[in-house]
């Protein structure tokens, strides 16, 4: 895990994410549920920032919330995502984003299995996986 901080203007994020990834990882978005390339996906592997690669959630971690986001228990290190309160919507979440470019991934309930009782519901564009 990289322990610096990312940082790229606007033009440079603009330049490195298609309009999709930039509208949720900067502009804190979210894809419809459902409509990810990885909610339902299986493969096993290290699912990375979309934004600056850095690893984030481990396939074994994940498991199928139905609420049409790929979700998790936990990430690969505590310190590979932070957290802030979020009120934007009239309700308040816990947004969750990279610790590394500060990249917007979704939001952590604490509804999820055991053994943390934490659901991350992650954005699929927000991730890439490496596989194997």
């Amino acid at each position: 895990m990289d322990e610096h901080k990312l940082n790229k203007t606007d033009a440079e994020w603009r330049e490195a994410l298609s309009e999709e990834q930039y509208r949720v990882l900067r502009e804190q978005g979210t894809e419809r549920a459902f409509a990810g390339a990885y909610h339902d996906a299986k493969a096993l592997g290290i699912y990375r920032c979309a934004g600056c690669g850095q690893a984030l959630f481990h396939s074994q971690h994940k498991f199928d919330s139905g609420t049409g986001w790929p979700s998790y228990f936990q990430p690969v290190h505590a310190e590979a995502v932070e957290t802030e309160v979020d009120d934007s919507l009239g309700a308040v979440r816990t947004e969750v984003h990279c610790s590394r470019c500060e990249g917007h991934l979704g939001h952590v309930f604490p509804d999820g299995p055991k053994p943390t009782g934490q659901r991350y519901c992650i954005n699929s564009v927000s991730l890439t996986l490496d596989e194997g």
